[in-house]
């Protein structure tokens, strides 16, 4: 997916012919959602008045916040014995995160938001942050998204995202050695397990699953993010988070209910 499609104007055909969809950073592939969605057009209808959906819609009808795709829902693994996961499988909202250590605005999201999330829906019990490796910049990007799948074979996913995404580690690469530094800052007890982990097959091969999860999506740029179906794009304020966690909560608890709280 170029990000310009330059193709040559016609100078015959009218203006209003170029694809919208060139200028996007993130559009919903055709695979996964029939009509093509850019996940910034979707996470900006979701702080916006749908007047057309509620004008239409009955008073008993339990809406999805807008924005919101079902299909996408669906992408939430809910894995209990997932490492790099946090929070109750079974949470209400669950956010995938898309995202890549050499990062910068990844790195800013992981330090000032993240953990105010965590604090207050996580803790809680509402929400699950599940991350999703997408290295795009290069062989440090790669070799650093096998490094944490490694720590979190051994239960240090969390503490080695910490470490990678520390203020000033990014300056210092991602090179063998600096992973390793990283791997013992995290805790992670069997360095040398650690190093084969990184190394192995099995590191490439989910990897390359979460990345092609990304790329199907149409995500190109990091982070990126989906809330119980719903795409937002970049490490945008706290209140934009919150707002999409509490609405999807609320939508859940109101579908859990049913209509009039008949419970179906």
């Amino acid at each position: 997916m170029s990000k310009s499609q330059g193709t040559p104007a016609s100078k015959s055909k009218p203006k209003s012919k170029p694809k919208a969809k060139s200028k996007k950073p993130f559009v919903i592939g055709a695979a996964v959602v029939a009509a093509a969605v850019v996940l910034g057009v979707a996470s900006y209808q979701a702080t916006s008045p749908d007047s057309k959906k509620s004008d239409s819609a009955s008073s008993d009808a339990v809406e999805p916040p807008a924005g919101t795709f079902p299909e996408l829902e669906k992408l939430a693994r809910r894995d209990a014995k997932d490492p790099l996961a946090q929070g109750r499988a079974d949470a209400p909202v669950v956010m995938i995160e898309y995202a890549d250590f050499k990062c910068s605005y990844c790195g800013k999201f992981a330090r000032d938001t993240e953990p105010a999330l965590v604090k207050k829906y996580v803790d809680a019990g509402t929400l699950r942050i599940e991350w999703r490796n997408m290295p795009i910049f290069g062989a440090e990007s790669e070799a650093a998204a096998r490094a944490a799948w490694a720590a979190g074979q051994q239960g240090r996913f969390w503490q080695f995202h910490t470490a990678a995404y520390a203020k000033g580690a990014k300056e210092k690469g991602f090179g063998a050695d600096r992973l390793r530094e990283l791997a013992k800052e995290a805790g992670v007890a069997d360095l040398d397990r650690f190093v084969r982990d990184t190394d192995g097959d099995a590191a490439k091969a989910a990897v390359k699953k979460d990345q092609d999860e990304a790329y199907g999506l149409g995500a190109t740029s990091t982070p990126s993010f989906v809330v119980n179906g719903r795409p937002l794009a970049g490490a945008q304020p706290l209140d934009t988070f919150a707002q999409a966690i509490d609405e999807a909560a609320k939508y859940q608890a109101a579908r859990t209910a049913g209509p009039k709280g008949t419970g179906k």
